[in-house]
């Protein structure tokens, strides 16, 4: 089935898309995105990924493609076109094409912003085969820039990552910069000490989790105990249990890292119990 995508204020079928071959998207990963799950046909965390959106685009000094609302229509339209039930919304913003390729800005009066926005059908994302087993980690070392806040198209290295990760036989990486790990590839991280969650703090060198932020006031609500600090794969090696945080798996379980099993190797309690929390809460929500 022909998926039908958004490109600049016109719904398509994929296969007529198109952008310039002059989009600094393209040409210099100049571009921010958000990924948006849907869940019974309604989106989670929408507000959350578009105040995230304004903060990465303002943080580059690039124009906002359209409203909030205006987004929120969008987003409801392509899930009714393409008849979504569970799946995720991509969206995605450039500085757009000035005609010719130049690494200064474009005058933000004359180039406007390139938008575009497709979904992905997932069956059964909520319950995930992939939950039910739980992950297995290698660390490698961070080597990003240093503004990961910013939601940017740069993701050549967490690929990069990810590809570590199978040619070891695991599922995923933890970047390791300093001594100390910042987060995975494609989410947050936490393990669970004596029944307390430690997770790094929010800086720039992490980016600020609209499912970590959800997740974390949850398990506040829960009662459980949290601390924000630094920690080493080391530690996290000696943990009870671990997890991760992502729009994409919601609270995914870690039972291994660096070839070291945590616990009994099977999901933890705690990364269990919030990710039924968060499901639970996030399909109260849903808008």
């Amino acid at each position: 089935m022909t998926r039908t995508v958004y490109v600049n204020g016109e719904y398509l079928p994929e296969t007529e898309a198109k952008v310039s071959i002059f989009d600094r998207g393209f040409l210099m990963a100049d571009a921010v995105y958000e990924v948006t799950s849907v869940l019974g046909g309604k989106l989670i965390d929408f507000e959350g990924h578009a105040v995230r959106l304004k903060r990465s685009l303002d943080e580059l000094d690039m124009q906002e493609p359209c409203t909030k609302d205006e987004l929120l229509a969008i987003h409801r339209k392509l899930v009714e076109l393409n008849d979504i039930d569970e799946g995720m919304i991509y969206l995605q913003v450039t500085r757009g094409s000035d005609g010719d390729r130049d690494f200064v800005f474009p005058d933000p009066e004359t180039t406007k912003p390139t938008i575009v926005l497709f979904t992905q059908n997932k069956p059964g994302l909520a319950d995930s085969p992939a939950s039910k087993k739980g992950a297995k980690i290698i660390s490698i070392e961070d080597i990003r820039w240093g503004r990961r806040d910013i939601k940017t198209v740069q993701l050549l290295y967490p690929s990069m990552g990810k590809m570590m990760a199978k040619a070891a036989g695991a599922d995923d990486a933890w970047m390791v910069e300093d001594g100390y790990v910042t987060e995975g590839t494609s989410n947050n991280a936490y393990y669970v000490k004596n029944g307390k969650i430690i997770t790094r703090p929010l800086s720039n060198d992490i980016l600020h989790g609209i499912t970590r932020k959800a997740v974390l006031r949850l398990a506040q609500e829960a009662q459980m105990e949290i601390e924000e600090r630094l920690f080493t794969i080391d530690e996290a090696k000696e943990a009870d249990e671990a997890f991760t945080t992502s729009a994409s798996a919601f609270v995914m379980p870690v039972v291994e890292i660096d070839g070291a099993m945590l616990g009994d190797g099977t999901p933890g309690p705690i990364a269990k119990r919030l990710r039924e929390i968060y499901l639970d809460e996030s399909r109260k929500a849903a808008i």
